[in-house]
């Protein structure tokens, strides 16, 4: 049977105007946060839609946060083993 040791809450926060949509990810680790960014654009000829473009932003923003936590979780990888290993994806 798994146990589960720590958990990871992600906030989203969204900011929108008429035409854009901005998404804030942020992530609280033991050793601080990780933060990214993502933006959705409304075409003028669209309906408004805003629900669709927070999942788009959000979905953008988490998917850079993704990235940043590969590549934090890679370097210290590295650091530890004193070499350089191959990227995760």
């Amino acid at each position: 049977m798994m146990e589960t040791t720590v958990g990871w809450h992600i906030e989203l926060e969204f900011e929108e105007d008429t035409h854009r949509t901005r998404a804030a990810a942020m992530v609280r680790l033991s050793d601080g946060e990780v933060r990214a960014h993502g933006y959705a654009s409304r075409h003028p000829a669209d309906a408004e839609q805003p629900r669709v473009g927070e999942e788009i932003a959000g979905a953008r923003a988490l998917n850079e946060l993704a990235m940043k936590l590969l590549t934090k979780a890679h370097d210290e990888i590295d650091e530890a083993s004193g070499r350089t290993s191959y990227p995760l994806t």
